[in-house]
């Protein structure tokens, strides 16, 4: 073989050893990405079925409902706009109360019910994740809006 040919196979095998680890990397980095997700953003079918995710925002007053028998835990998430029920199984952080922030990871069920595999509470009195402070914002803006529209119609509804 001349040094020329020799030169272009050895560029040709580095660079498709290096497309390989590329792509070896690149799926790995894809199958670990979680995305955030808001109970509004759940409830619009915004969220994955499939894959793991995160839900984020508060948690509801008076949701939680421990089995007496086991470590199961069943609680709500809400943003102030919608409401989506989770069960995770497992020991919850020690900051974890009802009013209180909380991200929760895991999947969605086609029942509705979001199985969480792993529970975050925040860890002083002003965090927040931004993006669950943005998400209630959103919520609380979004409820806000639509109960001016209400009242300036006249629409107003009674309990």
């Amino acid at each position: 073989m001349k040094a020329r040919t020799k030169r272009g196979v050895a560029i040709a095998v580095g660079l498709t050893a290096l497309g390989v680890a590329a792509a070896l990397v690149l799926n790995a980095f894809q199958s670990n990405v979680v995305f955030f997700f808001s109970p509004t953003q759940v409830a619009a079918n915004e969220a994955p079925r499939d894959r793991n995710f995160r839900i984020g925002g508060l948690v509801e007053q008076g949701s939680i409902k421990r089995d007496p028998a086991g470590l199961t835990v069943n609680f709500v998430v809400t943003d102030l706009a919608k409401t989506i029920p989770v069960t995770y199984t497992g020991l919850l952080p020690d900051l974890f109360r009802e009013g209180k922030g909380v991200v929760a990871q895991g999947k969605l069920g086609a029942d509705g019910l979001f199985r969480a595999d792993q529970v975050l509470a925040k860890h002083d009195e002003n965090y927040m994740p931004p993006e669950a402070a943005d998400a209630l914002k959103r919520a609380q803006a979004g409820s806000m809006s639509a109960a001016a529209t209400m009242k300036s119609t006249g629409k107003e509804s009674k309990p």
